[in-house]
């Protein structure tokens, strides 16, 4: 079970992720989650949405140039060790990280963290073992 996230390659120039957010917000599209990677000349804006689909359709008709990349989203014990526990099965499985972020969640005691890595089916077995279920994007949109 994954979520899309769209990853969305920016000039590195002020005013460039404003642009984007406001072409998310004038089509209602909702961001769950975000994260920013930068490089001198460009940035990639990682993003989880309400309505991936629809965000893609409107920021390629914006000119953007973007990937949408299956991640696992997984809500984890917002308890010291959390994040250890989960990477340590990670590493024991030999699945390979490439990165992760978290988003905030309402609920108390629980922590939100998007996971990028080298095979999602792998992981999600790996994982299992901790009792720890990815959401879908439908409880994405919940959120």
């Amino acid at each position: 079970m994954t979520v899309k996230q769209l990853s969305v390659f920016l000039e590195n120039k002020p005013g460039r992720l404003a642009e984007l957010t406001k072409a998310l917000r004038q089509n209602g599209i909702d961001m769950r989650a975000m994260s920013i990677a930068d490089a001198p000349d460009f940035g990639i804006a990682r993003v989880i949405v309400d309505d991936p689909y629809e965000a893609a359709c409107v920021l390629k008709d914006a000119g953007y140039v973007l990937s949408v990349t299956p991640v696992l989203a997984v809500a984890i014990p917002d308890e010291a060790g959390s994040l250890y526990e989960i990477l340590r099965v990670l590493g024991e499985n030999e699945i390979n990280l490439e990165y992760t972020y978290a988003f905030p969640t309402a609920k108390k005691g629980q922590a939100l963290m998007i996971f990028r890595v080298e095979n999602n089916e792998k992981a999600i077995e790996a994982l299992s073992g901790l009792s720890i279920v990815p959401l879908c994007q439908d409880a994405i949109n919940q959120l």
